[in-house]
Formats: structure tokens, sequence, C-alpha cells
């Protein structure tokens, strides 16, 4: 994570004050966003709980002799004690919000937005359809039920035949496939000028398309039966990143299961700067939020309306 400044203080309102903004951490398999962002919250609370809270509210009571001067006692409300409402800090009152999801075999890199200020940074993450870099490990030579290792095994099939050369060009042919669906999402001929004043500004989104749109992949390791996929993407699922997995090795005339999804990069959010669960604590988390604000400006400065602007007016003529 990039280095940032520090946020000493043992006073817990100013502490959940700072905590606005968007978070970094590393979400682990087998285990859903919803669980994570439960996890985190009962963390930050616990540990604010444990900060110099708010005191309670005064009680005022006027006693004494009504004949007589009166006494004003100022005393701590008894209704307002934590001793009796409870905690200062409960994790159902902290909203979390996601940037990006991760499905349930997934891990990497997740950005959640913490409080008001988080909400909205993270529905424009959300929204941007930003790319999204992952690392697609598969096992050849076994089909399962559900295309994934837990899955019920269908079949098993040879692959000794199979050569990283040949998993390369399967790559670079699906690469290519899928860089022309992305011209004809944008209802543009792809050998238009069009095309390539669109192609020389940067990487092309289709305007309001929810389709899993893949800009490259290729192969990064190959050690049989096993081999690693990285795709760079936007508005994929998990779904789509498992069945890619069966699809690439049905073009090598065998069959693969996936064996791991994993989230390296997330628009300018890399792996590095996702927070371990052993990191999940509110000075971690407040290093986080100065760190995600800096990213969340880089993405607002270097993101590209122009090819929104372009489909506006190709729409309209």
């Amino acid at each position: 994570m990039t280095n940032v400044t520090r946020i000493i203080t043992s006073q817990a309102p100013v502490v959940w004050k700072n905590l606005n903004g968007l978070i970094c951490v590393h979400k682990p398999s087998e285990r859903s966003v919803k669980s994570v962002r439960k996890i985190i919250a009962e963390r930050i609370c616990n540990e604010l709980n444990e900060l110099e809270v708010r005191p309670p509210t005064t009680h005022v009571s006027i006693v004494g002799d009504t004949t007589k001067e009166l006494d004003v006692q100022v005393k701590p409300s008894f209704a307002d004690h934590p001793a009796v409402v409870g905690p200062r800090y409960i994790p159902e009152e902290l909203y979390i919000s996601t940037g990006n999801f991760l499905g349930y075999h997934t891990s990497g890199v997740l950005v959640l937005g913490l409080q008001n200020l988080g909400a909205k940074k993270a529905k424009f993450l959300r929204n941007s359809s930003l790319l999204r870099t992952y690392q697609l490990k598969g096992k050849l030579g076994v089909a399962t039920a559900n295309f994934f290792m837990d899955g019920k095994v269908l079949f098993r099939g040879r692959y000794d035949y199979i050569t990283r050369d040949a998993v390369d060009k399967v790559a670079a042919t699906m690469e290519a496939l899928h860089r022309k669906v992305i011209f004809d999402l944008c209802s543009v001929d792809p050998r238009s000028q069009t095309a390539y004043d669109w192609a020389s500004q940067g990487l092309l989104r289709p305007f309001k398309t929810k389709s899993p749109v893949i800009y490259g992949i290729k192969c990064v390791d190959y050690s049989p039966p096993e081999f690693t996929v990285e795709v760079q993407c936007t508005n994929e699922t998990e779904e789509f990143l498992i069945e890619l997995i069966s699809k690439l090795a049905a073009k090598l005339r065998t069959a693969a299961a996936c064996v791991q999804i994993k989230c390296i990069r997330f628009s300018h959010f890399d792996i590095d700067d996702a927070l371990l669960k052993k990191h999940w604590s509110l000075q971690h988390f407040l290093d986080s939020v100065l760190d995600g604000d800096t990213k969340y400006q880089k993405i607002r400065d270097t993101i590209s309306p122009t090819l929104v602007n372009f489909q506006s007016e190709e729409t309209s003529t």
C-alpha cells in the first residue's frame, strides 16, 4: 500500500468522521462479499468502542423544598449511558457498499465504500465499466457439472498433446473475437475510420451495456495439467469467468475445470493495495481510506467519456 499519513487519535468520534471513503481489502475465496462486509463492520465498531466514545448526555434535575432555595443538579443521564443503551457504535449503523463485486469462489481486490461519501464513490466505480484483471487457474483433462473443481466430475479426457503454444494461439483467437464484439456492441464497423478514431483514444467501453467484454487474455503459466490465464475485462460475472476456462479447453479439443479465480487489479486498485484479513484493523482502514481517495481522484481524472459522447452522436444521426 502507498505510504500515507496516519491519523492518530483516541477520540472515537474523530475516527468515525474520517472513516468516510473507499477502502481496498483482499477478499478470501469461498466467502461471500456480504460476510466480508459484516466482519469489517464488526471489527471497526469493536475498536471504536474501545476508544474514548461520546460521554452520556447530561440530566438536569431541580431538587429541594419548594418553599426554600432549590438545588440544581447536573448528572450524566442514565438513559444515555452505554450500560443501558448499549455500545455507541454498532455494525448495523455502519453502511458499507461495494465498488466491485466478487463471487463466492473469487478472491482478490475488493473495493468497499464506507458511509455516505464512500457509497457515492463506490456507485461511481460500479457504473463506470472500469477494467478488471483476473488470473484464472484451470485444470486440463476434467469436466465438471458446474465447470468448477468442486462440482461433480462428468468425464475425463486427454491433454498430453496440448502445448503452451497451442494455449497461446487459442487465447489470441478468443481475444480477437471479443475485440470485434466490442465494436459490434457499439454498432460500428471495426474497419471504419470511426472505429480507428475511437481505438486510438484508448480502451473502448460499450455504451450502456451489461454484456461481459474481454480486452485481453493471455497464458501466464503452463504446468500441465494446470494452467493460468490472465484476463482483462469489464461487466464480467463469476459464472462467465468459470465458463471461459471450459470454452478455452473446448477449442483445444479437451476439457478443463476452473480451479481458482483471483482479481489482481481493479482500475487503479492493485493486489498490493488490498488489506489481508490479518490487517483488517481500524488504523489500516484509516490508511486505506486516504489511499483510496487518492486513487479515486486518479480514476476521475483519467476516465474518458469520449465513447459515451460518440455513441450519443451516432445514435442521434
